[in-house]
């Protein structure tokens, strides 16, 4: 396949990974006109209950990879930790894979990621690379409080502990089976925002604006786009994206998590190589939606509008609203929440609810932030969550 020539409507996308983002994308692909073919263990996966094809095997499996790569041109992720080595099997078959294996990689492990953030000229926060018990004697007294973190896997806060000291950074290490971590110096945070951007193969980079994130228990719970932020802080989130998309050269669609510093200062957070949580938002409220754009960066496609056409309030719905008193199973009530004007429900078709699992997502929409962010109150009295502010 030439690298520019764009993979037409009719064509076959393919997909790795059967999650909620996965479904997303086949929904947008198919309004677009594509055939998705998934590749997912999980034969209830989100994502592989709306696709046409679904390819159920494990990541590594080589026969399903094969089959994957006979089907499809170019294939993409819909988390972070697909294997690697299976995009590099993919690109062995002429496959191009978006993003490519050494983007993926790079994103995979928190130490890397910041040794590359930092090479694209961006900040990030003091840290050290913990891999033995001689490592946590480097850990000097100018880096706690801090939080000692896995460098592979872990997400929506796990595989993180906070530590103030050396002794108690120890004892964290220990609890986390003394496998590779970062150490990572806790600065005085004012809010947490990330940048969803995309890039195609001619190198063309598209920038949506910028979302306001709040967390519970280490899990995005309200994003508000765009952020209540000085014009001059959110165009340099957004600079710093494009920087680090550009440096990784990367195709597809990348979120860049910062924190707002109490001083103004940006620092880099971490790197998600797929679109985001914090990203659902741009189904409704932009012009292009982050999944959209990720069919049109892997198909070769012009970029699409990122401008935003109305203020929006995300919440996320985890399973805990299914659960009422000893642990019984209700429906929540859409009928009334669905009475809220300008409210959008987003359903992950996921059959069975859990503590923390996200069920789906609800977008409150309005000219300005003020009754967006009064819908999502409302929304959020009637689920019986924690109101947004």
């Amino acid at each position: 396949m030439m690298k520019d020539t764009p993979i037409l409507p009719g064509s076959w996308l393919g997909l790795m990974g059967g999650g909620q983002l996965g479904r997303m994308f086949a929904q947008a692909a198919a309004t677009m006109g594509y055939r998705v073919c998934v590749l997912e263990p999980d034969k209830n996966a989100p994502a592989a209950i709306v696709a046409e094809k679904h390819i159920c095997a494990p990541y590594t499996d080589e026969a399903a990879l094969t089959e994957l790569a006979s089907l499809c041109k170019t294939v993409t992720t819909e988390f972070e930790n697909v294997p690697a080595t299976a995009l590099e099997f993919l690109a062995s078959k002429g496959v191009e894979t978006c993003p490519a294996a050494n983007a993926v990689r790079i994103t995979q492990d928190r130490f890397d990621e910041k040794s590359f953030i930092k090479s694209a000229g961006a900040p990030v926060a003091p840290h050290l690379l913990i891999e033995s018990d001689e490592d946590l004697k480097k850990a000097s007294a100018p880096y706690f409080p801090a939080i000692l973190k896995t460098a592979r896997l872990g997400y929506d806060g796990k595989g993180q502990i906070t530590v103030n000291d050396r002794r108690e950074l120890a004892i964290a290490f220990e609890k986390l089976g003394k496998v590779r971590c970062v150490l990572e110096k806790r600065l005085p945070l004012f809010k947490e925002v990330s940048v969803i951007a995309a890039r195609n193969s001619k190198g063309e980079v598209a920038v949506f604006p910028v979302s306001e994130n709040y967390h519970r228990k280490g899990i995005l719970a309200v994003s508000v786009m765009p952020a209540r932020l000085d014009e001059e802080i959110t165009s340099r989130a957004r600079e710093i994206a494009s920087k680090i998309i550009e440096k990784l050269d990367y195709v597809g669609v990348l979120c860049t998590e910062l924190f707002v510093l109490s001083d103004g200062r940006l620092v880099v957070n971490e790197l998600a190589p797929r679109p985001h949580n914090s990203g659902h938002a741009t189904i409704d409220a932009c012009i292009c939606s982050q999944y959209e754009q990720q069919v049109r960066a892997m198909a070769n496609l012009p970029l699409g509008d990122t401008t935003q056409v109305s203020k929006s309030v995300m919440l996320n719905l985890l399973g805990d609203l299914w659960f009422y008193e000893n642990e019984n199973i209700r429906e929540p009530d859409w009928s009334q929440v669905l009475d809220i004007p300008g409210l959008k429900l987003h359903l992950y078709g996921k059959k069975q609810p859990r503590h923390a699992r996200k069920m789906g997502h609800i977008t409150c929409l309005a000219a300005t932030e003020e009754e967006a962010m009064f819908k999502a109150q409302m929304a959020a009295r009637i689920l019986g969550l924690e109101l947004p502010e």
